[in-house]
């Protein structure tokens, strides 16, 4: 592990040249990986590691639309690909991978398969850090870690395929074994990381939801809105509007400050862009603190599980989960951006 200087703050990560693919493979050699949930991250993390050699299965509920992709996907049933108590049964190392409601709501026919000396596996801190609400209290005989890509599961596959993989968040919370974190570590390069960095259950958990619901998509989402409705209230075209809020964004803008940082990108736009934006982004920072002090004290104090675990168990959720996405994708603001998606040079018809 090597400590690297952030801002001025130590911090330990581990990179892929200080621990190769080549090494992983051996630390697990001998397990049998079972992922459990074909949903979000399982695709990506399961074919990743497939891909890298490790000895992979899938367990998912028979029926489902998520195991029709994994049959999509090349598990074969019986051999790679079975029932979620089953492959819980074969597995050494099980990826808990399910919804964190799923997780809830599977973890009393999960617990009896916890046998001495298996690893149990989360890429999310939530399980684990609000077990109050969850009721997830592993037995103190087995190993529990955590490896958390810091992005979608599409990500993780896509920036596996391309090479570049993703970083991702690493923690032990129990090392039965005294083998815990180097099996951490070999699970995080397995499944495609760019490099890992090590947190805490906790700590991935509360950054982890404040993240989600602020800059990364709810706040992101509640801007989008705003400023485009403000254009449109002043007769700015439905394009223009569009291309102003989001197009520019996407398409060029936020790809410079991935490449290079905001300091970088901030240096180098128009005078006219640079005097604007360094006079209102404390304006902005100012107005939004108060939300995202709130929003941290909602996900510190368990409101924000708690929420989350009653919406998503109510039987009607899904049904008016749908409600909600169609009132999204209906909103001007994304019907004009499919309009101008399909006018990208390369989605037009040659």
């Amino acid at each position: 592990m090597t400590k690297m200087n952030f801002g001025g703050v130590e911090e330990n990560v581990v990179t892929r040249e200080e621990f190769p693919l080549e090494k992983a493979q051996e630390v697990l050699k001998n397990e049998t990986v079972a992922v459990l949930g074909y949903g979000v991250q399982g695709p990506g993390q399961s074919l990743n590691m497939k891909d890298n050699g490790i000895n992979v299965i899938v367990g998912q509920r028979k029926g489902s639309k998520s195991w029709d992709k994994a049959i999509a996907d090349g598990w074969v049933e019986g051999e790679t690909l079975f029932e979620l108590e089953e492959a819980t049964e074969k597995g050494t190392i099980l990826l808990y991978l399910l919804s964190d409601a799923g997780q809830k709501a599977f973890w009393p026919k999960l617990k009896p398969f916890l046998t001495e000396g298996k690893t149990l596996y989360f890429s999310h801190g939530f399980g684990i850090t609000y077990s109050y609400e969850t009721g997830i209290v592993p037995p103190e005989n087995i190993d529990v870690v955590l490896i958390a890509p810091k992005g979608s599961g599409l990500t993780v596959r896509r920036n596996f395929l391309d090479g570049s993989g993703i970083n991702s968040s690493f923690a032990v919370h129990q090392n039965f074994s005294g083998k815990a974190e180097e099996k951490a570590k070999a699970l995080g390069i397995a499944v495609g990381s760019g490099y890992l960095f090590e947190t805490t259950f906790k700590n991935e958990v509360y950054s982890d939801l404040t993240g989600e619901r602020g800059i990364l998509v709810g706040a992101l989402e509640g801007l989008f809105e705003a400023q485009y409705n403000e254009l449109r209230k002043h007769n700015h075209s439905p394009s223009e509007s569009f291309n102003e809020t989001v197009e520019e964004l996407t398409q060029s803008l936020i790809r410079l400050v991935g490449e290079h940082g905001m300091d970088w990108m901030l240096a180098n736009v128009s005078t006219t862009a640079q005097r604007g934006a360094l006079d209102w982004k404390d304006k902005f920072r100012d107005a939004t603190a108060p939300v995202f002090k709130k929003l941290y004290s909602e996900v510190e104090n368990g409101n924000e599980a708690r929420r989350t675990l009653e919406k998503n168990s109510d039987p009607n959720y899904r049904v008016e989960l749908e409600k909600e996405l169609d009132m999204l994708a209906n909103m001007e603001l994304w019907q004009v951006g499919k309009k101008v998606r399909e006018l990208r040079p390369e989605n037009v018809k040659k």
